[in-house]
């Protein structure tokens, strides 16, 4: 009996599965490129407006900059000796750090599509719900950090608070409350920021493949729709 289930489970599967296959291979490979080329750039271009402006990270829970865990143990120690206030200037200022180096990321992301091959675009179609998302941060990550890091040291330089939390993170990692990775403001906001956007990046992929209809682009509905 068991055994008949399973094959019956099988069965229904590979009945869903075939139409939705079939459909894909019946799209020309422009087709698929288009439509993937559309989804990825209207994605991608959404997440990177909704954090590259004031409050995109401040305003936002899910992608807030904390200061690092090793911080947080250490912030009350370090109140005490009166650096409280830095702390907290110091989370809003990596917050707008990383909302001033976002926008970079446009030209990056619009450059990966174009240089997107058959075989990664056929993946990333058939692929799970952030494979799009994963194709992005594998070819644009190296590059987004070199971009974004002059960006967010200009900006925490502004108010000179690079040099502050220096000091904060070096007297806690005197401590030893404080990883070595994380005493560096600027790069902790980089990684953190480009964290943020890839998670953006694929709430909104995720969005376009649950609701290719939603879209308004018809070629993203040939192509996301023959899936659902």
């Amino acid at each position: 009996m068991r055994n008949t289930i399973l094959v019956g489970i099988a069965a229904a599967v590979m009945t869903w599965a075939a139409p939705a296959m079939a459909q894909l291979e019946r799209l020309t490979t422009g087709e698929a490129t288009a439509g993937l080329k559309a989804a990825l750039e209207k994605g991608s271009l959404a997440a990177v407006s909704s954090l590259g402006r004031q409050d995109g990270f401040w305003g936002n829970a899910r992608v807030r900059i904390p200061l690092p865990d090793s911080l947080q143990r250490a912030e009350r120690v370090m109140r005490r000796v009166g650096m409280g206030k830095y702390a907290d200037e110091l989370h809003v200022a990596m917050n707008r750090a990383a909302e001033s180096a976002v926008p970079e990321a446009r030209e990056f992301f619009v450059n990966s599509v174009k240089k997107m091959t058959v075989e990664d675009a056929k993946g990333i179609v058939s692929g799970g719900d952030t494979a799009g998302t994963a194709y992005f941060r594998r070819t644009t990550s190296a590059e987004l950090h070199k971009r974004f890091l002059p960006i967010v040291r200009k900006a925490t330089a502004k108010v000179s608070l690079a040099q502050k939390y220096d000091r904060y993170a070096e007297r806690a990692r005197a401590l030893g409350l404080v990883k070595e990775q994380d005493a560096d403001l600027d790069e902790y906001v980089t990684r953190k920021a480009l964290d943020g956007l890839f998670l953006m990046v694929g709430e909104e992929e995720k969005k376009i493949r649950k609701d290719p209809l939603g879209t308004g682009s018809s070629i993203i509905r040939k192509v996301f729709g023959s899936l659902i």
